[in-house]
């Protein structure tokens, strides 16, 4: 097992956060991460299974618990009667390349669209995946996650290659693409990083999250503005039956998406609480606990309270 100090310099990424998850969580832990699912599994792999969440609409929920690397996040695929859009570059080639030969089969077509949520490695650096001799999809993201891809992660010519024609996401309003039938908005958001993305469907009501929602696990706070957060996912939460698909984690229904507003809510009171006592972030983290109303919650080192409480004292 990591020292403390390994654990907080390696863990400065998504991907990181999960691989090291995988060396340490007890078993509970991992039931949490694969919940039952919501829909029948149409495509099982070590790394995860492929879930149908509303008609023609599938959840790829990554169970990378068991060490497998290939995609780590969550995705998907949403299809129309002209179009197939798949959700996430994973973290691997290989990832993407699975999900589009499942969209093939399920569908009839590769996907023409691809569309990453934010520049984090474990959901963009396979994105050249996607891309065959014969097979080009319309890359879609924010400029500023094709930056930070290109300038953050480590350097991988295909890569690159496949974001060159990126379709750029608007930074400050909704777009929308048809599929052929049905609509996907892409609503551009922050709070996990600098810029993020969800992907949303209003008949059914399914909404892809992103890092924004992480579900019965704690998030990732390295890249996050707590505020900025808290308001994305107020704003994602819809008043009708809704399906989230979050970025880690099984998918969710209301009462998943409501503990985690109270779960992020906790983190805030134990941050501010702790910073007006004059603890430093590492004290307050430490110190720090969920209640039990809340259920279980993965954690995987104490670090990831005290990086929460770090990100809450820049904005207090």
């Amino acid at each position: 097992m990591p020292t403390r100090r390994q654990f907080v310099r390696q863990s400065t990424s998504c991907a990181a956060h999960i691989a090291l998850a995988a060396a340490v969580s007890p078993a509970w832990m991992r039931a949490l991460w694969a919940n039952a699912p919501l829909g029948p599994i149409v495509a099982r792999e070590p790394f995860g299974s492929l879930e149908r969440v509303a008609e023609n609409a599938w959840a790829l929920v990554s169970t990378p618990l068991s060490g497998d690397r290939t995609t780590l996040s969550n995705g998907g695929i949403i299809a129309g009667r002209s179009a197939v859009l798949a959700i996430e570059g994973f973290n691997q080639p290989a990832g993407a390349t699975w999900l589009a030969t499942r969209a093939r089969e399920l569908t009839g077509r590769w996907p023409t669209h691809v569309v990453v949520t934010h520049y984090h490695s474990d959901h963009s650096n396979g994105v050249a995946g996607y891309v065959n001799a014969t097979d080009h999809p319309s890359v879609r993201a924010t400029a500023a996650t094709r930056t930070m891809v290109l300038e953050k992660n480590a350097a991988d010519a295909d890569r690159a290659a496949a974001l060159r024609d990126v379709v750029v996401i608007a930074p400050d309003a909704p777009s929308t693409l048809d599929l052929g039938g049905r609509t996907a908005r892409f609503v551009p958001r922050a709070g996990h990083t600098a810029s993020d993305v969800s992907i949303e469907l209003d008949d059914p009501s399914l909404v892809f999250c992103g890092d924004l929602v992480w579900n019965a696990m704690v998030p990732n706070y390295v890249d996050a503005v707590p505020t900025q957060l808290a308001k994305s996912v107020t704003a994602i939460r819809r008043r009708q039956p809704t399906t989230y698909v979050p970025g880690h984690g099984a998918v969710a229904r209301e009462a998943d998406f409501d503990r985690y507003v109270a779960m992020l809510g906790e983190i805030e009171q134990g941050a501010r609480a702790a910073k007006a006592a004059g603890k430093t972030p590492a004290e307050g983290g430490a110190a720090f606990k969920l209640s039990a109303a809340l259920g279980e919650w993965a954690l995987f080192n104490p670090s990831f309270f005290e990086r929460a409480f770090g990100a809450w004292y820049k904005e207090l």
